[in-house]
């Protein structure tokens, strides 16, 4: 049961560095410093887009934008930091 435990833990880890990482990417092409028109870096944007969105948009019908800031990370890293609890305290508590 540990291991399953574990594997979970992992791939929440791992998907939430996911969500840091496009959340970081948009701030750099928000601020020019990131060009798309780079080959490399559109294909990770749109590779980081294919991992988030099927999460987002459901969240994004319900949560709108405020003040033109997207929260939906914000909002998908808290419910991970709560699945992370809740994992925890049934495999390992």
């Amino acid at each position: 049961m540990a291991i399953i435990g574990n594997l979970l833990l992992l791939a929440l880890n791992i998907y939430m560095w996911i969500i840091i990482i496009s959340v970081a990417l948009s701030w750099l092409i928000a601020f020019g410093v990131l060009n798309t028109r780079n080959p490399q870096a559109r294909n990770l944007v749109a590779l980081l887009e294919r991992a988030t969105d099927p999460v987002y948009k459901p969240l994004r019908r319900f949560i709108p934008p405020i003040g033109g800031i997207d929260i939906t990370p914000m909002i998908v890293i808290f419910g991970i930091f709560i699945l992370r609890d809740i994992i925890f305290t049934i495999f390992f508590g």
